[in-house]
C-alpha cells in the first residue's frame, strides 16, 4: 500500500469528515479509498458497454396509470433471461415500489433499465450498475470459492 499527502481546502475537509460520521468510517482514507473504487466502478460502467454487470433497477409508479402495471410486467417477461430477483411493495393505494436485480450485458441492462423508468406513470427510477468480471478473483473470502459462474465485482 502506498502513502500520499493530499490538500483539501478546509470546506472539502470538512464534507470528508460528516462522510466519516454518518457512514461509520474509522479513518478519512478508508473514506477516501471507497470514493474512489466507488467512481471507478461507475467509470467502468459508462464506458464497458458491452461488459457484464449486476443491477439494482428501482423504481416508482402509479399502478392506476392506464396500461402500465401490464407494460411493466411484460417488459420484465421480455427480458426474463437478465432477472435475478423482483421485489414489489405497496407504498401507498396508488403508488408501488420495485426493486428489480438484473444481470447481464450493461448496455442492454442500461436499455431495459431506460425503457421502465422512462414510461408515463413511472415517478422515479435510478439504476445502480456494478460491473462484474466472470470467475474473478478477490482476497478475503465469503465462504462460496468454489461456487461455478461465481462473478466479482471489476476493481
Amino acid at each position: 500500500m502506498q502513502r500520499i499527502t493530499i490538500s483539501l481546502d478546509d470546506e472539502l475537509l470538512a464534507t470528508v469528515d460528516q462522510l466519516c460520521t454518518r457512514r461509520g468510517y474509522t479513518s478519512r482514507s478508508e473514506a477516501l479509498r471507497d470514493l474512489i473504487r466507488d467512481s471507478s466502478m461507475h467509470k467502468a460502467a459508462e464506458t464497458d458497454s458491452k461488459g457484464e454487470c449486476f443491477a439494482a433497477l428501482s423504481y416508482v409508479y402509479d399502478h392506476e396509470t392506464r396500461d402500465l402495471a401490464r407494460r411493466l410486467t411484460e417488459t420484465q417477461h421480455h427480458h426474463h433471461d437478465l432477472s435475478v430477483s423482483t421485489l414489489h411493495v405497496h407504498i401507498s393505494h396508488q403508488d408501488c415500489l420495485e426493486v428489480a436485480i438484473l444481470k447481464g450485458p450493461i448496455d442492454i441492462v442500461r436499455a431495459v433499465a431506460d425503457g421502465v423508468t422512462t414510461q408515463r406513470g413511472v415517478r422515479f427510477g435510478h439504476v445502480h450498475i456494478v460491473p462484474i468480471e466472470p470467475g474473478g478473483h478477490h482476497s478475503h473470502s465469503h465462504g462460496h470459492d468454489d461456487v461455478p459462474g461465481k462473478t466479482e465485482p471489476k476493481s
